[in-house]
Formats: structure tokens, sequence, C-alpha cells
């Protein structure tokens, strides 16, 4: 079994971007049936840099959303991706992707949510600020709405105790300064 890389160290390496990122899925319920969210956050300044929705809970879902996150990113050094023990995360398939991308894979204990808290963080977030205020005729309405949270509030302007009060666009720009 992969190792634990990152062992409950979510706070924020300064200048470590793309270093670590955790991921998780959540469901969420529509008229049409369920939508999938899966997502890639970079540790270090909380903005989700991956994410994938879909119908289904195949491999396909996550691996999605860890190639759309090396897409953006295109990550120069190596990267440790973490995640719980769901088996999307813990199979071949993916493990073979992430070889590819040249992610190097960790994984919390089962049935540990702390060991993969910010990744649960950020669904209590996004379904307490959108996805539980109202109800999604279609997984097109709620996959725009999550389009809309992510890209155009969470990561430019949701603020962040842990990143002193700042946005992960704000912080990842200080950074860069």
């Amino acid at each position: 079994m992969r190792p634990d890389l990152v062992v409950r160290d979510f706070q924020p390496d300064a200048g470590s971007l793309d270093a670590r990122w955790c991921g998780d899925i959540t469901y969420i319920a529509t008229e049409e049936g369920w939508l999938y969210l899966a997502t890639v956050i970079d540790i270090a300044s909380r903005r989700v840099v991956g994410w994938a929705t879909a119908d289904h809970l195949r491999t396909d879902l996550v691996a999605d959303a860890l190639t759309a996150a090396c897409r953006q990113r295109r990550p120069t050094g190596p990267v440790i991706f973490h995640s719980d023990r769901g088996c999307q995360y813990t199979s071949h398939q993916f493990a073979l992707l992430a070889n590819q991308l040249g992610v190097r894979l960790s994984v919390g204990r089962t049935g540990q949510c702390w060991d993969n808290a910010l990744a649960e963080s950020f669904f209590a977030t996004i379904k307490r600020e959108l996805l539980d205020t109202s109800s999604w005729p279609s997984r097109a309405a709620a996959r725009t709405a999550i389009f809309d949270f992510i890209e155009g509030w969470y990561n430019l302007h949701r603020l962040h105790s842990s990143l002193g009060y700042r946005s992960p666009a704000e912080y990842e720009t200080a950074l860069a300064a």
C-alpha cells in the first residue's frame, strides 16, 4: 500500500506551490441523479488546481481531475498527491497515470477523515456556500454553478485564515512577487 507522505500536515508551505496536492470526491444530488465532483487542491495556496465532474464514480473521474491539474499548473518538480483510500485512488489505472505525470501518490489511513482534512474542508465549504443553498434541476446546472464557484469565486476571492486572510490567487501572487 502507498505511504502517507502528508501525515496531516496541511499548513501552507510558502514558496512550495505545486509540491503537495490533495483531493477527494463528493456527491451532488440533482433531479437527474447524482453528479460526482473530484478535486485537486494545492496544499500551499488552497487553490483548486484541477477538478472534474461526471455521472459515474469510475477511476476516469479522478484521473481527469489530476490530468487537469497537471495541464493547468505544469509542475516543474515532483508533486505529491494525497487522497483517501478510495478504490479510484488506489487503482492500478490511477497509479499508472500518476507515474506518467510525474506525480507521487500518498494516502491516508482507512476511516480517518482528518488524514485528508483540507479536501474535506473544501467540500464542506462548497456545500455550505453553494450546493446546499438550492436544488439542482440537472447535472448541467450543477456543473455550471460549480465552475462559477471554483473558478470565479473560490480561487479568486474566497479568503482563508491560513493564508493570512487572502484568497488563493492573492496568496500565489504574493509568493511570486
